[in-house]
């Protein structure tokens, strides 16, 4: 048998989770409600956080999968890319845990394990897939060719698609974090009200630095004439961001999937949460007859399943690291 304690703590949550022999028996999640007065994560104020909530966050994981810690057998971790104060704590309490207990210690791509999210759940995705892999810091396209052979076909080039979402909700007076209320304002509006630019870049990266230019300029320039403009047209505005956010996206994702003939086709990361995408996803999918794979929405956002999976499956390749690992705030896919 072989138990996994998975732990989380990339950016501002802090999360906890037991995998027993390939099966997610807690997945425990603390988010920080004090970035919102912010308008988005505060890196110290969240290092903090992970400070109080990492001990009895892992508590919680371990006594809602009815074992003890003396039944952990590894200990895998998120190594990076994140906030690298937030990093700390996770990978301190890692290597302390498995020091203790004197067990093996996985250090784990925050990004690969989005990706890992799919094999939590079934159906499975089969190799080779594609997977979107879109969040607040990033957008990928990625060519998953086994567990950890995972090739980047595709990103963006300035901002990631969560950036853009939450800039436009800071643009539009939404408080943050914005994602999520586009999503949902969008739901009640028009997506051909207003006309937004889509990026012409000829490979598979992505842009959306310019779309976020456009939408400021857009509502600059109405508001001047009316100053009730976002009250009155909030809906068909999120509907219209949404809507050019999602056809960028879905347009390089059917370009990869002609380009590389795969017909298994996913998406991962915190914006995968939006109901536009995964829309759009599955009607796209229909039309090309894909195999489309949509991970349950608490294993979009940060958590700690997808990293104990990730784990698991480095636990079978007997793929260890020593007490000397350090976190990274960048690391290569």
């Amino acid at each position: 048998m072989a138990v996994i304690l998975g732990i989380e703590s990339s950016c501002d949550e802090t999360s906890a989770s037991i995998c027993i022999n390939g099966e997610i028996k807690s997945n425990i999640i603390a988010t920080q409600a004090i970035h919102a007065k912010y308008g988005g994560v505060v890196p110290e104020l969240a290092s903090r956080a992970h400070q109080q909530n990492i001990i009895p966050t892992v508590d919680q994981a371990i006594q809602q999968a009815k074992i003890t810690k003396n039944d952990v057998d590894a200990v895998a971790f998120t190594r990076g890319p994140g906030l690298l104060g937030s990093l700390l704590v996770g990978t301190s309490f890692a290597k302390s845990f498995a020091l203790a207990r004197n067990i093996p210690l996985i250090d784990i791509n925050h990004m690969q394990a989005h990706i890992l999210a799919h094999f939590i759940d079934d159906p499975k995705p089969n190799f080779p897939f594609l997977c979107l892999t879109v969040s607040g810091g990033h957008t990928q396209i990625v060519l998953v060719k086994d567990y950890f052979d995972m090739e980047l076909i595709g990103q963006t080039l300035d901002d990631a698609a969560g950036e853009a979402f939450d800039k436009t909700a800071k643009i539009l007076n939404l408080p943050y974090p914005g994602g999520p209320l586009i999503d949902k304002y969008a739901k009640d509006g028009n997506p051909n009200a207003y006309k937004l630019p889509e990026p012409q870049i000829a490979d598979l990266n992505f842009s959306f630095s310019g779309l976020k230019t456009a939408i400021l300029y857009l509502v600059q320039a109405e508001v001047k004439k009316n100053p009730n403009f976002l009250d009155e047209h909030m809906h068909d505005l999120c509907a219209s961001v949404q809507d050019r956010i999602v056809t960028i996206l879905l347009n390089k994702l059917k370009k990869a999937a002609k380009q590389t003939g795969v017909r298994d086709i996913a998406i991962a990361g915190g914006v995968s949460a939006n109901s536009g995408l995964r829309k759009s996803l599955l009607e796209m999918g229909d039309n090309y007859n894909w195999r489309v794979f949509i991970p349950k929405f608490e294993y979009c956002t940060d958590n700690a399943a997808m990293i104990a999976i990730a784990g698991y499956h480095k636990f079978l390749k007997g793929e260890f690291v020593d007490q000397e690992v350090a976190p990274l705030a960048r690391i290569p896919m």
